[in-house]
Parts: C-alpha cells; sequence; structure tokens
C-alpha cells in the first residue's frame, strides 16, 4: 500500500489548497519556544486512505457505529459487527502513517511536541515514531476479554475469525470508519469468536459509543494538558466531549489553543488561532519551521 498518501486516501479529504502564509507564521510564533502538546483526530488519517465519520461524502454513507450495549447484549448486532470488522480489518492493518503522522513524530524528536493525544483507533502515531501518546479511545490492534480482561492480538484474533467462517476469506468491501466495511449483511450466519483463556466476550479494546474513556486514561491526558503551554488540535472536529474537553481545559488554564481542520469544530469559539487546511500540505510546511527554528538536524 506505499505510505498510504496515494490518490484513494486523498479523495477522502476535501482540498482546501495550501494554508496562507500569514497563518503558517502565526502558528510557528505561537508554538515557538513553548511545550506544545498535540490533539489528533480522523482528519490525521484520512491521508492514509482510512476514512471517518464526519469527512466530505463519508456522513451519507456510514452507518451508526455500534453502541457499547448493543454490542454486549444482543448476539446479532455482535455477528453483524465482526462479519464486516473481518472484512474491513486486513485494509486497516495495511494502513501506514502519512506526513502528518511522520511530522507530528519529527516534531517529538526534535523537543517541540512533549506529547500528543489522539481520538484515533489505527496506532499509525506508534508507527511512525510518536512515543508519548495517549491513545484516549484504545486501539483496534488488540481485542480484551470483558470477563478475564486477557488481551489478544488483532492479528491473531483475525486468524480464528477465518478458520471458524472460511467463506469471509474471499470477501472485499469498501473500508468504513473505525475498520468496518460497507458490507450488506451476511447472507449466512457468522461464527464470533471466544476467548480462548476463559471463553468469555471478546470486544475490540477501543472505546465504544455509549462506554466511558477510562479514567487513568482521562487523567493521563489531563496532565499533559495541564503541563502544556500551547495545546494544537490537528484534524478533530470536536464534535464528542472525549476531545473536546481538553480544549476546555486549557482554555480554562490560560493556555492557547490552536485548530488545524478542514472544516469548522465545536472548539472554534475557544480558539486563540484557527487555520483550515489539509494536514498532509500543511504539517510538513510547520514541520520544516519549527524544526529549523528549533536547531534540530
Amino acid at each position: 500500500m506505499g505510505d498510504g498518501t496515494g490518490d484513494e486516501g486523498l479523495a477522502l479529504v476535501p482540498s482546501l489548497g495550501p494554508a496562507p502564509g500569514e497563518a503558517l507564521e502565526a502558528l510557528a510564533e505561537l508554538c515557538a519556544g513553548r511545550r506544545v502538546v498535540a490533539l489528533t483526530g480522523a482528519g490525521c488519517s484520512t491521508e492514509s486512505g482510512i476514512p471517518d465519520y464526519r469527512g466530505e461524502g463519508t456522513r451519507a454513507r456510514a452507518r451508526n457505529p455500534i453502541r457499547f450495549s448493543a454490542y454486549v447484549e444482543d448476539p446479532e448486532a455482535r455477528a453483524r459487527y465482526w462479519s464486516r470488522a473481518v472484512v474491513g480489518w486486513p485494509k486497516l492493518s495495511r494502513a501506514r502513517p502519512n506526513a502528518a503522522h511522520r511530522v507530528l513524530a519529527q516534531l517529538e524528536a526534535a523537543g517541540v511536541l512533549s506529547g500528543l493525544i489522539t481520538q484515533n483507533v489505527d496506532r499509525l502515531h506508534h508507527q511512525a515514531g510518536s512515543r508519548a501518546v495517549v491513545e484516549l479511545h484504545g486501539a483496534l490492534a488488540e481485542v480484551r476479554c470483558l470477563s478475564c480482561q486477557t488481551i489478544e492480538g488483532r492479528d491473531a484474533l483475525q486468524d480464528r475469525l477465518l478458520g471458524l467462517n472460511p467463506s469471509w476469506r474471499h470477501l472485499d468491501a469498501a473500508m468504513a470508519p473505525d475498520g468496518d466495511a460497507e458490507l450488506e449483511d451476511p447472507v449466512d450466519r457468522f461464527q464470533v469468536a471466544d476467548c480462548q483463556a476463559c471463553g468469555g466476550l471478546l470486544k475490540p479494546n477501543v472505546v465504544f459509543f455509549g462506554e466511558q474513556v477510562p479514567q487513568a486514561t482521562v487523567d493521563q491526558a489531563y496532565a499533559m494538558v495541564e503541563d502544556a503551554e500551547v495545546l494544537a488540535v490537528f484534524g478533530s472536529s470536536l464534535a464528542v466531549f472525549s476531545g473536546l474537553r481538553f480544549v476546555k481545559r486549557a482554555k480554562a488554564r490560560g493556555i492557547p489553543v490552536a485548530i488545524i481542520n478542514a472544516g469548522p469544530t465545536r472548539g472554534d469559539p475557544l480558539a486563540s488561532l484557527k487555520i483550515d487546511a489539509r494536514l498532509g500540505e500543511f504539517l510538513p510546511r510547520l514541520g520544516a519551521r519549527l524544526i529549523g527554528s528549533s536547531g534540530a538536524d
């Protein structure tokens, strides 16, 4: 799949043209010599070919995400979820970091970023080399048993699911948000795999709608924000409270907030600076400006 920045990925991103030089300079001046924490959303990964729920064209075709209560209580809903996820996972697992992920990792290595909070569940920040990462909503690369809490790798579960459902091996469909696939309801019943350790119910190790972010994760992210001197939001509409709360906390603490996103966000009234830009174009320019001014190689 290469570096994930081909035509398939770019087609998912609104083309807004290059960011104005004045906006680039304003953000560079805001960040220069300060501890910067990044808060990233789905817009950071769309250029890797991963759809979001609110991007151009996605909202019209994407189904509502499964809720935690339905997943736990309804075996048919759970089977539908996995019948699509088993088709979507190979595409998601082949996604690679794009320029935005790589620049954010370089900014951390150069000492510009002190940490990164991500709402994404694709682990692309880790692949790009970011180290100080809080995964607010978990990661699809793991599944967790709701009974014994055993963690299993998603690749290993994929092998078990395909062993139980061999007719799914050759199915293909367009990728949907969160590793889902644009697949019609299965024509025959899909068999869900249980925990190998205790036989319990397995769930992707991510926060579903209707489920709470673990308090320890929230506290870790709040601590990162409160130690920051700038909070920079990259590629998030801040439509859900789990991300917006950190913008509100920064504003309450007098920490400047910069928002770089393709389109409006719920945090715009709280921002010191708002820039409409495609991250794959804007972040390399920002990185060159900040890393050069920091004296890093």
